[in-house]
């Protein structure tokens, strides 16, 4: 096989995905391990990404670091962008304690809870008035954002909620920006709104966290890896005011993506049962069959589409269960290197078991997950 065959091989071994990434906070480390182990695994390939909060910083940082150096520049981009966010806090947030079975637990700092519980009774403006964002520092001195404009080499799609209107605003490749980023991570409670345009936008996960629609509509990828950091369930209902509140903002952030893919499990459930009353149908006598007309109809092509579509799942189900909500705040170097791990971990194992369905089928039950 001569160098130009060798190529011609190697291109059609790798296989093209779209990957969305969920917001929450310093959990975000997580998916930060996961897209390290895809970078490093070489049959896959990116054509888009969407992300919402943290999910749309792995995103802008993993599209940077491809357009600078490749799989290993994006690689590296992304753990020294973490490692700058946990440079970028003053203090120490959390700290690590044994529980009663001899586990390590993380535990938030008196501090740390304080600063928490007086982001309930006062707002950003009174907090921070000189609205200090030490990540809008990172964002500028690490990501060329022109260059992602002009070429960034996946299609970017980044999620913020319009304060006024509570409609979804998708910053596409070539409006992606700093403002943009922090626009998507904007929680009204901890930080002043962000004003694009002259219109005000709070965090992405009030619409969609993350958006799967323009991963499905303007990719040419039918793979869509959905990596998800709330829990498929969250066991009993929470009864402490705090656990209550917690719960209620999860809930929130949630719903719109479990809108929109039940949506697309309704239409392949649809077509599905559909499909199967036709087939009983066509063995009825043919004068009959000329009765029932349009109920002999093919699919749509909406239909037709989604049946094409590849859904796979990447979820951290244990991550809030383990360390609890409130160490989205937690922003240590040692915290966030182990989501990390834990992220990479989970990874490998997903790729291990499903890896070979890039490409050839869905690799959950769509409509047993999200349908109902």
């Amino acid at each position: 096989m001569n160098a130009e065959d060798t190529e011609k091989s190697e291109k059609a071994a790798t296989r093209s995905i779209n990957i969305g990434l969920q917001g929450g906070g310093a959990h975000g480390a997580y998916s930060w391990g996961v897209l390290d182990r895809l970078l490093e695994d070489e049959r896959y390939t990116f054509d888009g990404i969407s992300g919402t909060s943290a999910g749309a910083m792995n995103a802008v940082v993993l599209a940077d670091g491809l357009l600078k150096g490749g799989r290993e520049g994006a690689r590296q981009a992304l753990a020294e962008f973490w490692r700058g966010i946990a440079d970028s806090v003053p203090l120490h947030l959390s700290v690590s304690v044994p529980s009663f079975t001899g586990e390590e637990k993380l535990a938030l700092l008196p501090t740390t809870k304080m600063m928490l519980n007086w982001a309930q009774y006062f707002s950003p403006y009174q907090l921070n008035p000189l609205n200090f964002n030490p990540l809008k520092k990172l964002l500028k001195a690490r990501i060329d954002f022109m260059g992602l404009r002009m070429y960034s080499p996946v299609r970017l799609f980044l999620a913020a909620t319009n304060a006024n209107t509570g409609k979804l605003r998708l910053f596409r490749t070539q409006e992606v920006s700093e403002n943009a980023v922090l626009a998507s991570a904007c929680l009204p409670m901890m930080h002043q709104t962000i004003e694009i345009d002259g219109e005000p936008y709070w965090d992405g996960g009030y619409a969609a966290n993350p958006p799967v629609f323009p991963l499905f509509y303007e990719c040419q990828s039918r793979d869509i890896l959905l990596v998800l950091l709330a829990p498929p369930a969250y066991g009993g209902a929470p009864k402490k005011v705090e656990d209550i509140r917690n719960r209620a903002m999860e809930l929130a952030f949630n719903t719109s993506l479990l809108r929109e893919m039940l949506l697309f499990a309704n239409i392949v459930a649809y077509s599905e049962a559909r499909d199967q009353e036709i087939g009983e149908k066509k063995s009825w006598p043919s004068s009959l069959q000329r009765v029932l007309g349009r109920a002999l109809r093919e699919p749509t092509d909406l239909e037709r589409y989604t049946r094409e579509t590849r859904f796979h799942l990447l979820e951290s189900d244990d991550l809030l269960h383990r360390f609890g909500s409130a160490t989205k705040v937690a922003a240590d170097w040692p915290f966030l290197k182990k989501l990390h791990d834990i992220g990479y971990q989970a990874a490998s194992e997903w790729l291990e078991e499903h890896g070979e369905q890039i490409g050839k089928e869905s690799s959950f039950d769509l409509i047993g997950r999200f349908g109902v």
